[in-house]
Protein backbone atom coordinates (compact mmCIF):
# COMPACT_ATOMS: atom_id res chain seq x y z
CA UNK A 1 0.00 0.00 0.00
CA UNK A 2 2.53 2.29 1.01
CA UNK A 3 3.93 2.42 -2.78
CA UNK A 4 1.01 3.24 -4.05
CA UNK A 5 0.95 6.93 -1.99
CA UNK A 6 3.38 8.81 -4.26
CA UNK A 7 1.89 7.42 -7.38
CA UNK A 8 -1.77 8.81 -5.99
CA UNK A 9 0.19 12.05 -4.68
CA UNK A 10 2.02 12.55 -8.44
CA UNK A 11 -1.67 12.00 -9.74
CA UNK A 12 -3.15 14.63 -7.76
CA UNK A 13 -0.42 16.91 -8.30
CA UNK A 14 -0.72 16.81 -11.93
CA UNK A 15 -4.17 17.28 -11.93
CA UNK A 16 -4.14 20.13 -9.66
CA UNK A 17 -2.01 21.35 -12.90
CA UNK A 18 -3.84 20.46 -15.30
CA UNK A 19 -6.93 22.21 -13.61
CA UNK A 20 -4.82 25.61 -12.97
CA UNK A 21 -3.93 25.72 -16.50
CA UNK A 22 -7.62 25.19 -17.96
CA UNK A 23 -8.88 27.55 -15.52
CA UNK A 24 -6.14 30.32 -16.36
CA UNK A 25 -6.61 29.66 -20.27
CA UNK A 26 -10.79 30.43 -19.79
CA UNK A 27 -9.84 33.35 -17.72
CA UNK A 28 -7.84 34.79 -20.72
CA UNK A 29 -10.55 33.46 -22.61
CA UNK A 30 -12.86 35.34 -20.95
CA UNK A 31 -10.98 38.62 -20.46
CA UNK A 32 -10.17 38.75 -24.23
CA UNK A 33 -13.64 38.22 -24.86
CA UNK A 34 -14.46 42.08 -23.41
CA UNK A 35 -12.42 43.42 -25.84
CA UNK A 36 -14.00 41.92 -28.44
CA UNK A 37 -10.89 41.39 -30.80
CA UNK A 38 -11.98 39.16 -33.13
CA UNK A 39 -9.01 37.39 -34.29
CA UNK A 40 -7.81 37.56 -30.59
CA UNK A 41 -11.10 35.80 -29.43
CA UNK A 42 -10.48 32.56 -31.82
CA UNK A 43 -6.72 32.16 -30.97
CA UNK A 44 -7.71 32.11 -27.59
CA UNK A 45 -10.85 29.55 -28.29
CA UNK A 46 -8.95 26.88 -30.19
CA UNK A 47 -6.36 27.28 -26.89
CA UNK A 48 -8.94 26.57 -24.54
CA UNK A 49 -10.18 24.14 -26.95
CA UNK A 50 -7.38 22.11 -27.16
CA UNK A 51 -6.76 22.50 -23.05
CA UNK A 52 -10.16 21.08 -22.65
CA UNK A 53 -9.75 18.43 -24.43
CA UNK A 54 -6.38 17.36 -23.44
CA UNK A 55 -7.37 17.76 -19.99
CA UNK A 56 -10.35 15.47 -20.57
CA UNK A 57 -8.04 13.17 -22.28
CA UNK A 58 -5.95 13.04 -18.82
CA UNK A 59 -8.77 12.93 -16.54
CA UNK A 60 -10.42 9.85 -18.57
CA UNK A 61 -7.18 8.22 -18.57
CA UNK A 62 -6.06 8.62 -14.67
CA UNK A 63 -9.77 7.38 -13.77
CA UNK A 64 -9.32 4.29 -16.01
CA UNK A 65 -5.84 3.78 -14.53
CA UNK A 66 -6.93 4.49 -10.78
CA UNK A 67 -10.20 2.24 -11.38
CA UNK A 68 -8.08 -0.37 -12.55
CA UNK A 69 -5.62 -0.34 -9.78
CA UNK A 70 -8.42 -0.45 -7.15
CA UNK A 71 -9.97 -3.41 -9.02
CA UNK A 72 -6.50 -5.31 -8.54
CA UNK A 73 -5.91 -3.97 -5.20
CA UNK A 74 -9.30 -5.65 -4.59
CA UNK A 75 -8.49 -8.70 -5.61
CA UNK A 76 -5.92 -9.02 -3.83
CA UNK A 77 -7.09 -8.17 -0.72
CA UNK A 78 -10.27 -10.84 -1.45
CA UNK A 79 -7.35 -13.68 -2.47
CA UNK A 80 -5.46 -12.87 0.94
CA UNK A 81 -8.96 -13.09 2.92
CA UNK A 82 -9.85 -16.50 1.23
CA UNK A 83 -6.49 -17.68 1.89
CA UNK A 84 -6.90 -17.21 5.30
CA UNK A 85 -10.02 -18.63 5.70
CA UNK A 86 -9.20 -21.64 4.37
CA UNK A 87 -5.84 -21.89 6.36
CA UNK A 88 -7.86 -21.28 9.54
CA UNK A 89 -11.31 -22.34 8.84
CA UNK A 90 -11.87 -22.89 12.95
CA UNK A 91 -10.47 -18.79 13.52
CA UNK A 92 -12.69 -17.94 10.84
CA UNK A 93 -15.29 -19.55 11.84
CA UNK A 94 -14.85 -18.25 15.50
CA UNK A 95 -14.22 -14.47 14.02
CA UNK A 96 -18.02 -15.02 12.05
CA UNK A 97 -19.41 -16.33 15.33
CA UNK A 98 -18.26 -13.25 17.21
CA UNK A 99 -19.04 -10.64 14.56
CA UNK A 100 -22.67 -11.72 14.39
CA UNK A 101 -23.09 -11.75 18.49
CA UNK A 102 -21.97 -8.32 18.40
CA UNK A 103 -24.21 -7.56 15.65
CA UNK A 104 -27.17 -9.02 17.35
CA UNK A 105 -26.81 -7.41 20.55
CA UNK A 106 -26.31 -4.18 19.10
CA UNK A 107 -29.77 -4.57 16.81
CA UNK A 108 -31.32 -6.29 20.03
CA UNK A 109 -30.45 -2.75 21.77
CA UNK A 110 -33.26 -0.80 19.87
Amino acid sequence: MATRTPHVDETTRQLKVDLQQLTHTLEELVSATADDSRSNIKELRTRAEKRLKETRERLEARGERLYGEARDTLHHQADACDRYVHDNPWTSIGIGAVVGVVIGMLIGRR
